[in-house]
């Protein structure tokens, strides 16, 4: 089973739409599938720059928070000193050199804090946070300037009146404070590590979908691609091996294919010419059948009258019932001539007629090829003498005994001599050689006649067929060299002729090596 045989592969060969259709529709299908891989790339793409957009801004708050956190820390962790321990030493603000403690240090303490707490309300408008918060931020920065407001006003009355009470508020204060700030940098910092979190998990979605959708894509193409090309490859490779059979002779079957295109189209017009060819055929071989038979028959039937005229033009030639004169005598040696001439064409038409309606039989046996080879140019090398013709022969020890009708293959030799003594002119020589080669017996006769062109070598083994050197003899019937052929391929065989204009001809001969002791 092959995969134009699959039962989807024909349901695509079904659809009522041409192969040119089709074919369209799979580019069409193809490019849509890569636009629409690409139209997901560039969302994906866009998505992930705007949280990347987002996320920068973010990041720039909460710096800025967390610059304003560690102020009021650094407030907070001031005045929370500034409360606990001695005059003995106080710690102003980070990196600062300590000071020099004095009756006064505690004082001077404050008044750093009160510095401090006023530039951290500053630090909370836009101009100096270098952004506009949002509104959820908004909210919080009002608040801490609310609160630094209020422990400023508290620092300077600390500062002029200092009490336990007075610092109490002022260190819950601060608290307050740097919690205000540290809610917000903390939420800050949290949305941003969350964005930055949520941008990986997209990213990992996206990334997958997007691999997810190539994949598919590339798939469907790939399935769109197999089920067209296999609906238009599947019916062809169907369709070759019925065109293959029809070409050998055999109309006994149909191609099946089920599209409804142009390939559909072409099965049926496959089976409908298999179905004419084997009507026609039929009709032939029946003509050819009744032909063979009328032939045979008539052939027949003339073959008596006509040996009845040569049997008695030769009784009157010898004189057997008186004497006859030299004129008469040139006539009867015509009307034998032509009998015999008659005759011979006869028995030609009658040998392949049987050949062509399947009544001959080889008788097949043991025999002397070499003895067959030697009658042969026995039988013209008379005729070769008159026409001043050469013949020899050359046959190997290896090639004496063969297996075949040796009355049919002494007929193949007499043509092939005669013909070769024939067209050879004056002075040339006619070569008749046989050996054994690739598990074969190969005989061939070679002349010095005219040659035979190219293009007559295929012809002349048809029926009736002459070469033009033979129509302007005006001898022969063109009937040798077809019933030479058919006898040489019963035996299972094969002739062929070798030859050139000017350079002579060789026509050759095999039969199969089944050799058998005398």
């Amino acid at each position: 089973m092959t995969p134009g045989d699959y039962r989807l592969v024909r349901a695509v060969g079904r659809l009522p739409a041409r192969v040119h259709t089709k074919l369209l529709i799979a580019f069409v299908g193809t490019a849509v599938l890569l636009v629409a891989v690409g139209a997901l790339g560039l969302r994906v793409l866009a998505q992930s720059n705007d949280r990347v957009s987002e996320l920068g801004p973010l990041q720039e708050r909460a710096a800025a928070y967390g610059k304003l956190q560690s102020d009021t820390s650094n407030v907070r962790n001031l005045l929370s000193e500034n409360l606990r321990r001695s005059d003995d030493f106080y710690l102003v603000w980070p990196d600062a050199v300590p000071i020099d403690l004095g009756p006064n240090a505690r004082v001077a303490v404050d008044q750093a804090v009160a510095n401090q707490v006023s530039r951290i309300e500053a630090a909370t408008y836009p101009d100096r946070l270098g952004f506009v918060p949002p509104a959820e931020d908004e909210s919080v920065l009002v608040d801490i300037r609310e609160q630094s407001a209020r422990l400023s006003k508290l620092m300077v009355e600390v500062i002029d009146d200092s009490n336990d009470a007075r610092r109490a508020r002022v260190e819950q204060l601060a608290v307050g404070l740097n919690q205000l700030a540290s809610k917000l940098a903390n939420t800050t910092t949290a949305n941003a590590s969350e964005l930055i979190a949520d941008n990986a998990r997209a990213y990992a979605s996206s990334r997958s979908l997007y691999v997810g959708v190539a994949v598919g894509a590339i798939g469907l193409a790939l399935i769109l691609g197999f089920l067209l090309s296999w609906s238009v490859v599947g019916p062809i490779q169907r369709i070759d091996p019925r065109l293959a059979a029809i070409a050998g002779g055999d109309f006994s079957g149909h191609v099946d294919v089920e599209n409804r295109d142009e390939l559909g189209a072409l099965a049926a017009n496959v089976n409908r010419t298999n179905d004419e060819l084997r009507r026609v055929y039929s009709e032939l071989e029946e003509t050819s059948r009744h032909k063979s038979e009328f032939l045979a028959s008539m052939s027949h039937e003339l073959r008596t009258p006509l040996n009845a005229i040569i049997g008695f033009s030769e009784v009157l030639r010898e004189a057997m019932f008186g004497p006859v004169n030299e004129k008469q005598a040139e006539y009867l040696d015509d009307i034998i001539s032509s009998g015999n001439h008659l005759l011979s064409l006869i028995n030609d038409v009658l040998d392949l007629s049987k050949v062509e309606a399947g009544q001959v039989e080889l008788e097949v046996g043991p025999f002397s090829l070499r003895q067959a080879l030697e009658r042969g140019v026995v039988m013209v090398r008379e005729q070769a003498t008159v026409e001043g013709v050469q013949v020899e022969l050359s046959a190997g020890p290896e090639v004496d005994v063969v297996q075949g009708d040796e009355r049919r293959i002494k007929q193949v030799i007499f043509n092939l001599l005669s013909n070769a003594v024939k067209f050879t002119p004056a002075g040339g020589e006619v070569d008749v050689r046989a050996i054994r080669v690739n598990g074969e017996v190969r005989v061939s006769v070679a002349d010095t006649g005219p040659g035979i062109a190219p293009g007559d070598h295929e012809r002349i083994f048809e029926e009736f067929q002459q070469t033009d050197a033979g129509l302007e003899r005006l001898e022969g019937t063109g009937l040798g060299l077809a019933l030479s052929k058919r006898l040489v391929e019963l035996h299972g065989g094969r002739i062929w002729l070798e030859s050139e204009l000017g350079k002579g001809s060789t026509f050759v001969f095999t039969l199969p090596a089944r050799s058998a002791a005398p």
